[in-house]
């Protein structure tokens, strides 16, 4: 068994991206300011090889790029994952050509903070990103780690942009990344295996296979015509196969708290114990603040876009109690009170 933390590690989703847009260094400021002990960078490539966070190689709705009309004519549509996808995309912009965009609020207006913030900020690369977290971490007196994820590993590869050699590249060259912690995550499955051995000689490093949907099967299982499906990986025999090469595993928080018929918090599938049977550490993806994400029995009567504080830290708390050792959030600072109320329940 992988040793356990202390207290439940509190993972900023794209950052604080409940209250800045997600993947800037103003989305990254504010979750360390609220207390995350790792901030998210998800990892995609430019057309001239450079990482840079992104939760998708498609940046329609997350910058301005509809609003240059110098880029019109890169709109396309590509199939990514198996999936037609129709707008812009990282892979035909060089770095100095995306450093023209701005950020924008993915989800308009069901987060007006965020939306306020629109324009301000670049997209930034993951060594921009290190440095960041660096001076932050020496500003603060504490660790702050990374957990990057490695987004599409197989389509990039198939374009010949495959991120695994670069993301090692930078992590070996950053004096910061070669000590801090770093989670490395992939909803796909032989980039993590191939990237094990490649880690070896590297303590601080951990691999965490994300789970999806459990009736499909990740992408490049697929490509290779492996038919496993995501449940297939949860059963006993999964688990201990994923856990010669994974550190974690990270589903959504559905798969381990289902809903029921009227949308409210069901019975535990038992997964989180399984997994800990099995020698993992279990994260969960994502907890978010509006009504509209949480489950029934913990909406306030504020309306879908709501923000509800208190709903979001007793949904938290709920899950808490299956024995998490990590859990995503899009709002750091509640994750923070849920991990406090947790540890001394009144």
């Amino acid at each position: 068994m992988r040793k356990r933390p202390a207290k439940p590690l509190l993972m900023a989703h794209r950052g604080a991206s409940a209250l800045r847009p997600e993947h800037t260094l103003g989305a990254y400021a504010k979750a360390i300011a609220d207390g995350a002990d790792f901030i998210e960078p998800d990892l995609v490539a430019t057309k001239d090889g450079v990482l840079v966070a992104r939760h998708e190689n498609d940046i329609s709705g997350t910058t301005d790029v509809a609003a240059h009309p110098e880029f019109a004519a890169r709109r396309t549509t590509k199939t990514v994952d198996g999936a037609p996808i129709t707008g812009w995309f990282t892979e035909d912009f060089t770095l100095a050509e995306l450093k023209t965009l701005r950020a924008r609020e993915r989800l308009g207006g069901v987060r007006p903070e965020s939306q306020s913030y629109d324009g301000m900020f670049q997209i930034v690369t993951l060594e921009e990103v290190a440095d960041f977290v660096a001076a932050e971490a020496a500003a603060r007196g504490r660790t702050i780690g990374l957990i990057p994820e490695l987004k599409h590993s197989t389509y990039f590869a198939g374009i010949g942009l495959p991120l695994e050699a670069r993301f090692l590249g930078i992590l070996k060259a950053s004096a910061y990344l070669r000590r801090a912690p770093v989670i490395v995550q992939s909803f796909e499955v032989a980039n993590l295996k191939a990237l094990r051995p490649q880690i070896a000689g590297m303590p601080n490093v951990q691999l965490m296979q994300l789970i999806g949907d459990p009736k499909e099967a990740a992408f490049d299982g697929v490509a290779a015509g492996n038919p496993q499906t995501y449940g297939q990986m949860m059963t006993p025999t999964g688990l201990a196969a994923m856990a010669r090469y994974a550190d974690w595993i990270a589903p959504a928080t559905r798969v381990v708290i289902p809903l029921d018929a009227e949308g409210k918090l069901g019975r535990s599938t038992g997964l989180v114990a399984a997994a800990h049977k099995a020698g993992l550490l279990v994260g969960t993806w994502t907890f978010r603040p509006e009504n509209r994400f949480l489950a029934a029995d913990y909406r306030s009567a504020a309306g879908e876009d709501a923000r509800n504080p208190a709903g979001s830290v007793a949904e938290i708390r709920r899950y808490l109690a299956e024995g998490l050792d990590g859990f995503f959030t899009d709002d750091p600072a509640l994750g923070r009170q849920a991990i406090a109320a947790a540890a001394h329940p009144s």
